[in-house]
């Protein structure tokens, strides 16, 4: 009889799993192009959820050449808020040269009806295209470290009929609720850290009803992720229904984007990169204990890390690099082809930065010449905070609230209650990751903003694949190879033949 690691699709209270999920990567690098090539295979294709307001307001600047946003927008259920928002956002001839693009509002704890408007519609259009012509299921990613922005954005992804919320960067905690409260349209409340202010007393609420009316009909709640790093984390959250996510992505320190801090205190060698140890990986048995479907992120791009994470008791894998790499993501082509040469040429490198983003988390940057990879293009940046995602709120002196950001010109981040020290080293991810997928702001006096790209630190499997397809590949050609062993596997076990001992079962990530 054949021993080997699950090789058909998991199951999950009545629910087909997926085995691969393509992380949802940056502002736009997971677009809804990228998350519906993958859907359409079977698997579960994730756009980002950051900033979406402001990717739907640049698109609708930028002319719109071939109507794929308005076609989404006519299907939203409100058409006033559609009207308001084109009113506003939408050139029909483009932005003239040099430019700069119209602002939106900005993150706030009290909202005003037109943010929460533009937030929802930018949601709602990502997650509609990436819907659209097929039944495959699709995912949206938040971070938790983005909380004013949260409501708004899950309401406009669960007005598309998103069948998935994956979370990341901090302790997603109040999230399960939220989504279920919003598959009924009732008003939410979602509390938001405030440096100085009591846990809990301030929050950002949203109102279905009254931004949208009544009348339309409940919503499917989607199935919602925790994106960990710790197995401990995971046994607290599943332990209270109130607080318990379907399942959990256990992220090891590999993987790109933003990485939990190490456990315990930060240390850098002699290069400056975080020096993770045993304590920074999860106990994958441990994980398994816990009873809900989970899947390894990280170090996890090949086919063989499938098969290994299937043995382990996972759903499955959460792979980012090799669908940043391919030919549907939203990064620009001179970004991606610079990528790609490096990649075959073995010069490639990706740094963990601790300092970069003004989360407080390190971030993994890609070293290309030309962007805010190189300490000299940061330095001759001019600092200022315009688009303000990941900026936090605080109490003032006199009990009302401000925002810093210690990407924003130092003087005022001292002024804002910050500190000289936090500022050094600080990129604006915000404007940063926007120029990635082709909006970077133009400024009056004719300054562009640079690019800043993250990926994975392990690219054995985008290696293994550039050797194979020498001239690029698709996110389809991609998730082929992914699920090349695993349906080896399946063809052996069918096989009137005995023998295979299985995989190794790893113990940690």
């Amino acid at each position: 009889m054949i021993t080997s690691p699950r090789t058909s699709s998991p199951r999950h209270r009545g629910r087909e799993l997926p085995l691969v999920i393509q992380g949802g990567m940056g502002v736009g690098v997971s677009s809804w192009r990228l998350a519906s090539a993958v859907a359409r295979l079977g698997q579960l294709g994730v756009v980002s959820g950051i900033a979406l307001d402001a990717v739907l307001a640049r698109r609708l600047q930028d002319g719109d050449r071939d109507g794929t946003v308005r076609r989404a927008l006519a299907a939203f259920p409100v058409p006033e808020i559609v009207t308001r928002a084109l009113k506003r956002y939408f050139r029909p001839e483009g932005r003239p040269p040099g430019t700069p693009y119209a602002a939106v509002p900005r993150l706030a704890v009290r909202q005003h009806r037109s943010a929460q408007e533009l937030a929802i519609l930018g949601n709602f259009v990502e997650v509609w295209l990436a819907k659209e012509g097929h039944d495959g299921q699709v995912g949206v990613n938040f971070l938790e470290k983005v909380q004013m922005a949260t409501p708004a954005a899950a309401y406009g992804a669960m007005l598309a009929g998103v069948d998935y919320v994956l979370m990341g960067a901090g302790i997603p905690r109040e999230i399960p609720q939220l989504l279920n409260k919003l598959a009924g349209h009732e008003a939410v409340r979602l509390p938001v850290d405030v440096v100085g202010a009591e846990p809990g007393s301030q929050a950002v609420e949203l109102d279905p009803a009254a931004l949208l009316g009544t009348g339309i009909p409940p919503l499917v709640r989607p199935m919602f992720l925790a994106i960990v790093s710790a197995h401990v984390l995971a046994s607290y959250l599943a332990r209270d229904e109130h607080i318990r996510p379907d399942g959990f992505v256990i992220e090891g320190p590999q993987a790109g984007g933003h990485n939990a801090p190490p456990r315990g205190r930060l240390v850098l060698d002699e290069l400056g990169q975080p020096v993770f140890g045993p304590r920074d990986d999860a106990d994958i048995a441990k994980v398994a204990e816990v009873g809900l479907p989970f899947w390894i992120a990280g170090s996890q791009g090949t086919p063989d890390a499938l098969v290994g994470a299937r043995a382990a008791g996972a759903a499955g894998v959460q792979v980012g690099t090799l669908f940043a790499l391919s030919d549907d993501s939203g990064l620009t082509g001179n970004l991606r082809d610079e990528l790609m040469t490096r990649l075959r040429a073995g010069t490639l490198e990706i740094r963990t930065d601790p300092l970069a983003s003004p989360t407080g988390f390190p971030f993994k940057v890609a070293q290309i010449p030309g962007t805010l990879s190189e300490p000299e293009v940061v330095v001759g940046r001019p600092r200022l905070c315009d688009l303000s995602y990941l900026r936090t709120p605080y109490v003032k002196d006199n009990g009302s609230l401000g925002y810093r950001c210690p990407s924003e010109p130092v003087e005022d981040f001292v002024r804002h209650g910050g500190t000289i020290e936090e500022t050094v080293g600080r990129a604006c991810l915000c404007n940063a990751l926007m120029a990635n997928v082709g909006f970077a702001q133009t400024r009056l006096d004719g300054y562009t903003e640079d690019a800043l790209v993250t990926l994975g630190a392990d690219l054995d499997g985008a290696r293994r694949l550039a050797e194979r397809h020498r001239e690029g590949w698709s996110a389809a050609t991609a998730l082929e190879w992914l699920l090349s062993g695993v349906r080896s596997l399946s063809a052996l076990a069918s096989a009137p033949t005995s023998g295979w001992a299985g995989a190794p079962r790893p113990a940690r990530v």
